[in-house]
């Protein structure tokens, strides 16, 4: 999104966490002001609050250091995390600034239903009032779907129908491959394999444990293997319940350069999209990006509050099933396994898809066609 607000001629300035000490550093040619932050990713839950409650302080002492006297016409901000509200706030009055909320996680609400926060705690309630404190301060909020819409709506009545619409996930179409096919599926051992991928975080919203329960029902298919990439603090947890059940069609494989994973993700067969069952909210999962992009169907098990689903079967481009609902997502995979064409039919529906609708530049009008 950065790089097409560029491409357009407009003068941007980031700001993203970092791990070094504070400083702007080009990036694709772009000035991107990195503060130094407490760690963020991968650790525990207590930690990553504190270190975003911290985060707006530390992004307006960094700013004012970096670019003192500079005046802003827009601000944008993505949640997580919702504390920039306060920093959002400040700017916003500062210079006259419209103010444009990229809404994905839904939260606190998502940390209540998975036990990380108790509802109408201290906590809770803080994080409530900043939340709704965001939905105030946006000029504009672009939900992920229909369906986050019409929950913003429902739980959050005050706030002015106007201000909401739709501006779908996005991300930049994969120009090519870097890696020869059979070289990269030798190097991980998928060749002549029907592979079943997934990327992205190991944690507890994606509930890795009902692929487990998948990989296992097919252990007497050989040919069938799920390759596990990313991070995540449940990671050691999934690999050592995968070696505990004697899981030999599992791969699991820490993160990998992006140009790498794209490549490998073209030769694997079918993307994984695994909700945890006890969302309430309606999330629309960002790797499934990936899985368009390269143009691979998606396998997913979905919340009941999500309509990710419903996507799928109107776009043809993947099966899915409620999490919990072992039988079915068994009897998607072997759907997908043997019928080539369906398999091979579905994925080019889903690249269709994202060029339709998922790449930067339609995202980038959409934001203007509102701001305008």
């Amino acid at each position: 999104m950065v790089e097409e607000f560029v491409n357009h001629g407009d003068e941007v300035t980031v700001l993203a966490p970092g791990n070094e000490k504070s400083g702007v550093f080009m990036e694709n040619c772009i000035p991107v002001l990195r503060v130094q932050t407490l760690p963020i990713k991968n650790v525990p839950n207590y930690l990553k609050g504190i270190s975003n409650v911290l985060l707006p302080y530390q992004f307006e002492r960094a700013l004012n250091k970096f670019y003192k006297g500079k005046s802003f016409d827009l601000i944008i901000s993505p949640t997580p995390p919702i504390t920039l509200v306060d920093l959002a706030a400040k700017l916003k009055r500062k210079f006259g600034a419209k103010f444009y909320l990229i809404l994905r996680d839904i939260f606190p609400q998502n940390a209540v239903d998975l036990g990380f926060m108790k509802k109408e705690g201290l906590i809770h309630r803080y994080f409530s009032r900043k939340e709704r404190k965001l939905y105030k301060e946006a000029d504009y909020i672009g939900c992920m779907s229909q369906g986050n819409i019409d929950y913003v709506m429902k739980h959050n009545p005050e706030v002015s129908t106007k201000k909401l619409h739709e501006l779908k996930n996005y991300q930049k179409p994969y120009k090519g491959f870097g890696s020869d096919p059979d070289l990269i599926k030798k190097k991980y051992g998928i060749t002549d394999k029907f592979v079943v991928v997934f990327g992205g975080n190991m944690g507890k919203p994606q509930q890795l444990e009902n692929v487990l329960t998948l990989a296992e029902s097919v252990l007497h298919f050989p040919d069938i293997v799920f390759l596990l990439l990313g991070e995540g603090v449940q990671m050691n947890k999934i690999e050592a319940e995968a070696r505990a059940k004697e899981l030999t069609n599992i791969n699991i494989q820490r993160t990998i350069p992006k140009q790498e994973y794209q490549d490998l993700l073209s030769v694997c067969d079918v993307g994984l999209i695994s909700l945890h069952k006890d969302f309430t909210i309606p999330n629309i999962p960002s790797k499934a990006l990936d899985y368009f992009n390269v143009g691979i169907p998606v396998l997913a098990s979905l919340d009941r509050a999500t309509d990710f689903g419903k996507i799928l079967d109107e776009e043809q481009c993947g099966l899915w099933s409620y999490a919990g609902d072992h039988q079915l997502f068994h009897e998607n995979l072997l759907k997908l396994y043997q019928s080539p064409d369906l398999t091979s039919t579905m994925g080019q529906n889903g690249n269709t898809y994202f060029k339709r609708c998922l790449t930067p530049e339609i995202a980038y009008n959409t934001i203007l066609k509102y701001l305008n």
